[in-house]
This record gives C-alpha cells, structure tokens and sequence, in this order.
C-alpha cells in the first residue's frame, strides 16, 4: 500500500507484524496456566486404606469422601453429615439401582464411617462400595 506523503513524495507503509509482543505475551499465559492448574485440580485429600482386591472405577458415580478431619464431602461439595439421605434423595432418580462409594481416609474412627454409611442407607441406596488402594505386589503398602 502506498501513499504520498506531505512533501510530495510516494512512500510505501510498514505492513510486516512484529510477533515478538505476542509470543510474549503466549508465553506468559502458558506459563500461568501451566502454574494454576495443578492447583484447580487438588480435590479432595484421603489416604484411603490399601487392601489386596481392587475394584476399578469405570463409571461416573456419586463419591462421598470423609478426609483427615472427619468432615463429609459428596463429590467435591462439603455437606453436613445430617443432610446426606436428603441431598441423596434430591440427586437421585432411582435409588435401587444407583451405587454409591465412599473414600474414607484411613484415620478417621469407624464410628465416623458407620454414621456416614447409615445416612447413605436411609436415603434408600443398598449398592455401596468402599474405595481403597491396592496393595503393591510385595505385599506392603505404597
């Protein structure tokens, strides 16, 4: 593209794109993004217990976790322990053929669990599981 310029003579314009800003600024995103979505994808801390059999997980289920301190999560949401069977009867359609599974870390007193589980069978699901690690093939837990 040409144009004339004020003294007379024909000047042609800058039309080359400097990149160098926008790799800059590409490289500083990827940057924040590589460092934030670690942090966005924590969950949940459980050390849940290590036995021998393992049951896969294949499908997307409701997972009730209870961490360190005792508290009680449904997926990732923090719920109180005496709201589970309603919460429970809102979200589920079908409660007969509907399983349920609870990660527990392997610290909290059975108690806790027991409670935890009872609240799981007052909503009317009968199919619970209980999720564990596996044992290494020495026999000791990773």
């Amino acid at each position: 593209m040409a144009f004339t310029a004020s003294n007379g003579r024909t000047q042609t314009s800058l039309s080359d794109i400097n990149i160098t800003p926008l790799v800059d600024v590409v490289l500083v995103l990827l940057i924040i993004f590589m460092v934030t979505a670690p942090v966005l994808q924590s969950g949940i801390e459980v050390n849940v217990p290590k036995t021998r059999t393992v049951k896969e997980i294949t499908e997307e289920r409701m997972v009730i976790s209870i961490d360190k301190q005792q508290r009680v999560f449904m997926g990732n949401d923090a719920v109180n322990i005496n709201e589970i069977a309603g919460k429970l009867k809102q979200k589920i359609r079908d409660p007969q053929h509907q399983s349920i599974f609870i990660r527990s870390d392997e610290d909290v007193p059975f108690g806790a669990f027991a409670t935890v589980m009872d609240a799981v069978k007052q909503s009317g699901i009968t199919n619970v599981s209980i999720v564990t690690q596996p044992l290494d093939t020495h026999g000791k837990s990773r």
